[in-house]
Protein backbone atom coordinates (compact mmCIF):
# COMPACT_ATOMS: atom_id res chain seq x y z
CA UNK A 1 0.00 0.00 0.00
CA UNK A 2 2.82 2.49 0.26
CA UNK A 3 3.23 5.16 -2.29
CA UNK A 4 -1.12 5.51 -2.48
CA UNK A 5 -2.93 8.76 -1.81
CA UNK A 6 -5.00 9.00 1.39
CA UNK A 7 -8.51 9.73 0.79
CA UNK A 8 -10.78 11.74 3.14
CA UNK A 9 -14.12 10.60 3.16
CA UNK A 10 -16.97 12.25 4.46
CA UNK A 11 -20.07 10.13 5.35
CA UNK A 12 -23.76 11.96 5.96
CA UNK A 13 -25.52 12.29 7.36
CA UNK A 14 -23.35 10.85 10.51
CA UNK A 15 -20.96 13.83 9.78
CA UNK A 16 -17.91 10.93 9.98
CA UNK A 17 -14.68 10.79 8.03
CA UNK A 18 -11.97 8.77 7.22
CA UNK A 19 -8.83 8.71 5.75
CA UNK A 20 -8.56 5.84 3.95
CA UNK A 21 -6.04 5.12 0.83
CA UNK A 22 -7.21 5.21 -2.94
CA UNK A 23 -8.73 2.49 -4.38
CA UNK A 24 -10.48 1.50 -0.91
CA UNK A 25 -14.15 0.58 -1.37
CA UNK A 26 -16.58 2.64 0.22
CA UNK A 27 -17.99 -0.47 2.25
CA UNK A 28 -14.46 -0.72 4.05
CA UNK A 29 -14.38 3.04 4.74
CA UNK A 30 -17.74 3.36 5.77
CA UNK A 31 -16.46 -0.02 8.07
CA UNK A 32 -13.66 2.28 9.10
CA UNK A 33 -15.67 5.30 10.12
CA UNK A 34 -18.40 3.34 11.71
CA UNK A 35 -20.64 3.97 9.50
CA UNK A 36 -23.20 0.99 9.45
CA UNK A 37 -23.56 0.36 5.84
CA UNK A 38 -25.59 -3.06 5.27
CA UNK A 39 -24.50 -6.03 2.97
CA UNK A 40 -25.54 -9.91 3.29
CA UNK A 41 -23.46 -11.04 0.11
CA UNK A 42 -19.74 -10.17 1.43
CA UNK A 43 -18.86 -7.39 -0.92
CA UNK A 44 -20.36 -9.47 -4.36
CA UNK A 45 -22.31 -7.13 -5.67
CA UNK A 46 -25.17 -9.65 -5.18
CA UNK A 47 -27.72 -8.37 -2.38
CA UNK A 48 -27.93 -4.33 -3.13
CA UNK A 49 -27.72 -3.57 0.34
CA UNK A 50 -25.17 -1.75 0.41
CA UNK A 51 -26.61 1.46 -1.58
CA UNK A 52 -25.04 4.74 -1.07
CA UNK A 53 -25.43 8.13 -3.26
CA UNK A 54 -22.55 10.69 -4.39
CA UNK A 55 -23.92 13.71 -5.86
CA UNK A 56 -21.63 15.54 -7.95
CA UNK A 57 -22.73 19.10 -6.64
CA UNK A 58 -21.78 18.18 -2.97
CA UNK A 59 -17.91 16.70 -3.91
CA UNK A 60 -15.24 18.82 -2.61
CA UNK A 61 -13.81 19.21 -6.66
CA UNK A 62 -17.03 19.47 -7.83
CA UNK A 63 -16.37 15.59 -9.49
CA UNK A 64 -16.92 12.36 -8.26
CA UNK A 65 -13.92 10.75 -7.23
CA UNK A 66 -14.70 6.89 -7.34
CA UNK A 67 -14.09 3.81 -9.84
CA UNK A 68 -16.02 3.45 -12.72
CA UNK A 69 -18.97 1.11 -12.10
CA UNK A 70 -17.79 -2.24 -13.30
CA UNK A 71 -19.99 -5.05 -15.14
CA UNK A 72 -21.44 -6.17 -12.32
CA UNK A 73 -22.27 -2.57 -10.68
CA UNK A 74 -23.50 -1.83 -13.83
CA UNK A 75 -25.63 -4.73 -14.10
CA UNK A 76 -27.01 -4.76 -11.04
CA UNK A 77 -27.84 -0.95 -10.50
CA UNK A 78 -28.56 -0.04 -14.11
CA UNK A 79 -30.25 2.96 -14.57
CA UNK A 80 -29.79 4.10 -10.98
CA UNK A 81 -26.35 4.95 -11.77
CA UNK A 82 -27.66 7.86 -13.74
CA UNK A 83 -29.33 8.65 -10.22
CA UNK A 84 -25.75 8.79 -8.58
CA UNK A 85 -26.33 5.59 -6.96
CA UNK A 86 -23.35 3.46 -6.34
CA UNK A 87 -22.53 0.00 -4.42
CA UNK A 88 -20.36 0.98 -1.48
CA UNK A 89 -18.91 -2.75 -2.19
CA UNK A 90 -17.98 -2.22 -5.46
CA UNK A 91 -17.03 1.61 -6.04
CA UNK A 92 -13.39 2.50 -5.02
CA UNK A 93 -12.15 5.45 -4.19
CA UNK A 94 -9.66 7.71 -6.22
CA UNK A 95 -9.88 10.82 -4.12
CA UNK A 96 -11.57 12.73 -1.40
CA UNK A 97 -15.38 12.26 -1.84
CA UNK A 98 -18.79 13.09 0.67
CA UNK A 99 -20.90 9.82 0.61
CA UNK A 100 -24.53 9.63 1.50
CA UNK A 101 -26.07 7.01 3.39
CA UNK A 102 -29.55 6.01 3.06
CA UNK A 103 -31.78 5.34 6.31
CA UNK A 104 -32.16 2.41 6.92
CA UNK A 105 -36.08 0.85 6.34
CA UNK A 106 -36.52 0.23 9.61
CA UNK A 107 -35.50 2.98 11.56
CA UNK A 108 -36.83 5.22 8.38
CA UNK A 109 -40.44 3.40 9.19
CA UNK A 110 -40.33 3.69 13.20
CA UNK A 111 -39.21 7.46 12.55
CA UNK A 112 -42.05 7.70 10.72
CA UNK A 113 -44.64 6.19 12.96
CA UNK A 114 -43.04 8.51 16.25
CA UNK A 115 -43.54 11.41 14.09
CA UNK A 116 -46.92 10.27 13.08
CA UNK A 117 -47.63 9.91 17.19
CA UNK A 118 -45.89 13.10 17.92
CA UNK A 119 -48.33 14.47 15.87
CA UNK A 120 -51.29 12.96 17.28
CA UNK A 121 -50.67 14.15 20.29
CA UNK A 122 -49.90 17.54 19.38
CA UNK A 123 -53.39 17.46 18.92
CA UNK A 124 -54.66 17.60 22.78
Amino acid sequence: MAGKQQCRIEFRPAGKVVQVPEGTTLLAAARRAGVHLPVRCDGRAACLMCKVMVLPEEQPLGEISLSAPGAAETRKLGLSLQEHIRLGCQARVTGDSIVRVPEDRLKAAIRKQMEQQNDDLSDW
